[in-house]
């Protein structure tokens, strides 16, 4: 860290904006290559622990698959917090909860058992699966700009289409489990 400065950038106290695209088709802002009707695919990455996460561990459920920045952050940690406060309720709506960043395995199992998550955690090193969805983008702190995950949620049918995007100005990350659940009622 040099004149507060850490290597990647990061100033403390500085607003982080994602840089957005316009859909020429929808005339809509998007920040995602991932649209709702498309099929994810069936590997989506290895966990926490190494495992490889298919589509199909959650078969019969929808899946919550939301891309995160970096574990152990306050906004992040609040976004992850807010799920597991709420995830008996998001079960019992149907919905199973994975996280992603680009974190390696060890700092999502201690993130995990710092926070008590009762999710798993993808460990996204290469952000393969960020840019598959379209959410591995340009990102711009205190006049720099830089690569990174832009937060957005995916919410993922049964049958494998998405639902849901939930775009990086939209979420709030203390009120996550709320927004997810308003999908239902629309």
């Amino acid at each position: 860290m040099k004149n507060g400065i850490r290597r990647d950038g990061y100033r403390p106290g500085c607003v982080i904006f994602a840089k957005e695209t316009t859909d020429q088709n929808k005339n809509n802002t998007s920040y995602t290559d991932m649209k709702t009707g498309d099929k994810v695919p069936e590997v989506l990455g290895r966990d926490e622990d190494g495992r490889e996460v298919r589509f199909d561990d959650f078969k019969g459920r929808k899946l919550v698959l939301y891309f995160y920045p970096k574990d152990l952050t306050s906004g992040c940690t609040a976004q992850a917090c807010n799920l597991r406060d709420n995830y008996e309720t998001l079960r019992g709506e149907g919905y199973e909860v994975v996280g992603v960043s680009v974190n390696d395995g060890k700092t999502h199992r201690k993130f995990i058992e710092k926070n008590n998550l009762p999710f798993r955690l993808i460990a996204d090193t290469e952000h393969a699966l960020a840019e598959l969805f379209g959410v591995w983008g340009e990102k711009k702190m205190c006049g720099r700009s830089y690569m990174g995950t832009l937060r957005t949620t995916f919410i993922i049918g049964e049958d494998g289409t998405i639902e849901r995007v939930i775009g990086p100005k939209e979420i709030k990350t203390g009120n996550h489990a709320a927004q997810i659940l308003s999908a239902e009622n629309k």
